[in-house]
């Protein structure tokens, strides 16, 4: 190599390793060189010397949620372009497999973690360990305050949103469908829901229905609903607003003339559901730089600070299942004020 660049070998194994800075046309030549003869830099080796992997391990809930996929692509595209790899690792949704996994990933001598915790209790003393051992940052959901660093959006902001549009499309008798687990995003959903829907209907914070983040649990609770008589369902994430969707349809259940219904997250299948989902979409590429960018000042050093907590603000996105409803009778005297479908 230092041959067919014309430098030393100390000049290009500081070009290769970039563990000091060269001047421009000398690090030109050695990166055309190293082309030229197809080098391949040997990462096991450089691991050793540098006592650094190069690699971040990324443990999520259940993969086959479509929200994730999306977010681990812009978090392996954000790591990608510092120069790191990413270790996947999915756990079920069972805390007890999430520690082990955490552990296997910390065992393999990543360089830092990202986590996505199951339960806010019930991850806590896995995540704590491990962020006493290498910098983490968890992410979309957290576990505790002071735990680690926290990267997630404004999920309360997200259902104002939501209730803000149901009430300005005319609707007041609301429900809610949404998961009885323990993450924060579950439970955050939840208490905006309760805290913004009473200026809607005193009654409506009473209208819950909580079962997991599923089409088949959407579907299932559009059965233990409809007693209500609901003119908008609220749901926790699309999965399940697509699954009462689907359910509303086979009852002969006019979507939104008779019942609006609203998602969580903006997953690909929102917008071809039918009709197309109104839903709050969240900031994935931005989440997703965000954690990065924490993750490499811990690593450069920066790991005396305080945690920190970055909320992130999501966007409405309105589409046809939550169209303005016909005026009744008990609307005589007021108009619903429209909104576009995006």
């Amino acid at each position: 190599m230092a041959r067919a660049s014309g430098c030393s070998v100390a000049t290009v194994s500081r070009v290769l390793g970039g563990t000091r800075p060269v001047g421009p046309e000398i690090a030109l030549r050695v990166k055309e060189a190293a082309e030229r003869l197809g080098y391949r830099p040997n990462q096991v080796a450089r691991a050793l010397r540098s006592r650094s992997t190069g690699t971040i391990g990324l443990v999520l809930p259940q993969i086959t949620n479509p929200f994730f996929p999306s977010l681990v692509r812009e978090v392996e595209h954000a790591l990608h372009a510092e120069g790191r790899a990413l270790l996947l690792a999915d756990c079920n949704d069972d805390p007890t497999t999430e520690a082990a996994r955490i552990t296997a990933l910390l065992d393999r001598q990543v360089d830092a973690l990202l986590v996505i915790p199951v339960d806010e209790k019930h991850s806590r003393d896995a995540v704590t360990t491990a962020a006493a051992r290498v910098p983490m940052v968890l992410l979309d959901r957290g576990c505790g305050t002071g735990v680690a660093d926290l990267v997630a959006t404004d999920n309360a902001s997200g259902m104002a949103l939501v209730l803000e549009h149901l009430a300005a499309t005319g609707r007041r008798r609301v429900c809610f469908v949404g998961a009885s687990r323990c993450d924060t995003a579950a439970v955050e959903r939840l208490a905006a829901y309760e805290a913004g829907v009473a200026s809607l209907d005193p009654e409506a914070p009473g209208r819950v229905e909580l079962g997991d983040f599923s089409l088949e649990w959407g579907r299932a609770a559009v059965d233990r609903i409809l007693p209500f008589r609901p003119d908008a369902v609220v749901c926790a994430n699309d999965l399940i607003a697509v699954g009462a969707l689907q359910r509303l349809r086979q009852l002969g259940v006019d979507v939104p003339g008779e019942i609006a219904v609203t998602g969580f997250d903006d997953i690909p299948m929102a917008g071809l559901a039918d009709p197309a989902l109104t839903t709050v979409r969240q900031p994935v590429r931005e989440l997703a730089a965000e954690a990065a960018q924490l993750l490499g000042s811990r690593l450069a050093g920066q790991t005396d600070g305080p945690r920190r907590s970055v909320r992130l603000a999501p966007e409405l996105v309105v589409r046809a299942s939550s169209a303005p409803r016909a005026p009744s009778a008990q609307d005589a005297g007021s108009t619903p004020t429209p909104e576009e479908d995006q």
